[in-house]
């Protein structure tokens, strides 16, 4: 599979000035694998209505029916690392691709719960990889000064794809309870036009220097920047990898362990935050815990919330490059805390006042989307060496999808144990967490080359032996 798009030697692509719509294309259909991610993360919010009265499900039962999809998700991200390592970004993506089309069919077309579960976990599969590989594979496409954006053009494509989702559930809604098996199957498409648009970008120029392979990344880097900026970029990443060893025990020296500790911190604080309660139980807490509306309703409710996740992230695409990653982490755990503890507030009152319940979530949704949604991602795949940065951000990821499967598999229990307040006053307390890790821990990374942030960690690790 080469790594030409289109096929031309670098001497003839772009002498001075590089192609950001290049860069741009490449980006878009990476970030393809995102909108799947998102739209197989939340298809599941209305689906789940008609799946309850389809198998009888129990609220544990419910909680695996969910979580299925999370638990491949883990296994996805736990494998990605080490096989983009091997094989490069994009022939793992090719894998994550047939995937998704086989998920979509197959959870369409279950005859009992075990069957579902199977397809649903190799859905997750697909997502765990995707949703590693994607920032990564943006990251060391993109040039330093719209890294941020085209990363985040990733969470765009995450959130598309779960308003999509919501709006197929609510169309679809109204063909009664059979519609779920059409609401899975409806992903089968955009899974088949991702496969095909892979085989017209280009590998990573990153991951063919490592393999020895300079021409071609010089090529890939040629119609990014243009040729002059691009030998200086060749030869800044010869530098790094050549003064890495390529261990994982690299992450655990002194600079690097630090890294780790932020990324997997903030992986973990991402989820547990509890924005996804939202995003994968909205029409179970809008038709039970609300109370008084239909299955359409309580779907339809979701499409607002989708709505103004995919605004907030247009508006987090235009800030993430100019206010810089920390200050829109800060601000978005800060208000994130203030609105998951005003929910919590809200279900005490009686009769639970739906309006109000549903501007705290859109006020919520919106907080997480500017800020914890693409900044996390922009960090994992900013944050770690060149040449074990496939491994690492394995690391980081499979994290934040154990940290998503927890908090999938025991929303509706907590409920039921400490009532539906005590359960977002929780989710408050640890948006309070992820304020100070950002506040105290986090560097600022924006408008720095990959393997500037890299000196960073380099230069702190010098500065931790000097001082023992």
């Amino acid at each position: 599979m080469s790594s030409k798009w289109p096929p031309a030697p670098a001497s003839e692509v772009a002498p001075e000035r590089g192609s950001t719509l290049y860069v741009l294309l490449a980006s878009v259909v990476a970030a393809t694998s995102g909108l799947l991610f998102g739209f197989d993360i939340a298809v599941i919010n209305g689906a789940i209505l008609f799946l309850r009265q389809q198998f009888g499900l129990s609220e544990v039962e419910t909680e695996v029916a969910a979580s299925s999809l999370l638990i491949g998700c883990v296994f996805g991200a736990a494998f990605a690392g080490a096989l983009s390592d091997r094989f490069g970004r994009r022939r793992v993506l090719v894998v994550c691709a047939l995937l998704f089309a086989l998920s979509a069919v197959g959870a369409a077309l279950p005859r009992n719960m075990t069957e579902f579960v199977a397809a649903r976990f190799a859905g997750g599969l697909a997502i765990g990889m995707a949703s590693l590989l994607a920032p990564l594979y943006i990251a060391e496409v993109s040039p330093a000064r719209i890294r941020g954006r085209l990363v985040s053009l990733n969470q765009m494509a995450i959130v598309t794809g779960i308003l999509l989702a919501y709006l197929v559930n609510w169309l679809l809604s109204y063909l009664g309870p059979e519609s779920w098996r059409w609401m899975f199957a409806s992903a089968a498409i955009p899974s088949l036009a991702f496969f095909a648009a892979l085989f017209f970008v280009p590998e990573s120029p990153r991951w063919l220097t490592e393999q020895g392979r300079e021409e071609e990344a010089l090529e890939v880097l040629a119609r990014v920047n243009g040729r002059a900026q691009a030998l200086r970029e060749l030869a800044q990443i010869k530098e790094v990898v050549a003064e890495e060893t390529g261990s994982l025990g690299e992450l655990f020296q002194p600079g690097f362990r630090r890294a780790l500790a932020i990324a997997v911190a903030l992986a973990v604080l991402q989820q547990i935050t509890g924005i996804n309660t939202v995003l994968f139980y909205g029409s179970v807490i809008f038709r039970e815990q609300v109370g008084g509306h239909s299955e359409t309703s309580a779907i339809g409710a979701n499409v607002i919330i989708g709505l103004i996740n995919f605004a907030a992230t247009i508006v987090a695409l235009w800030l993430i490059d100019r206010s810089g990653r920390r200050r829109l982490l800060m601000v978005s755990s800060g208000v994130m805390a203030l609105c998951q503890f005003a929910l919590g507030a809200a279900f005490l009152i009686e009769p639970r006042p739906f309006v109000l319940i549903l501007a705290i979530m859109l006020a919520c949704v919106a907080a997480f989307a500017v800020g914890l949604g693409p900044g996390v991602w922009v960090l994992l795949a900013e944050i770690f060496p060149t040449r074990i940065r496939g491994r690492a951000m394995s690391i980081a990821t499979v994290s934040l999808w154990v940290a998503c499967v927890a908090l999938t598999m025991t929303f509706l229990s907590l409920v039921s144990a400490i009532t539906i307040t005590g359960a977002f006053w929780l989710y408050g307390a640890m948006c309070v967490i992820t304020y100070m890790v950002v506040w105290l821990a986090t560097p600022e990374t924006k408008g720095k080359t990959l393997e500037e942030i890299e000196r960073l960690w380099r230069r702190a690790a010098l500065r931790e032996k000097g001082t023992r």
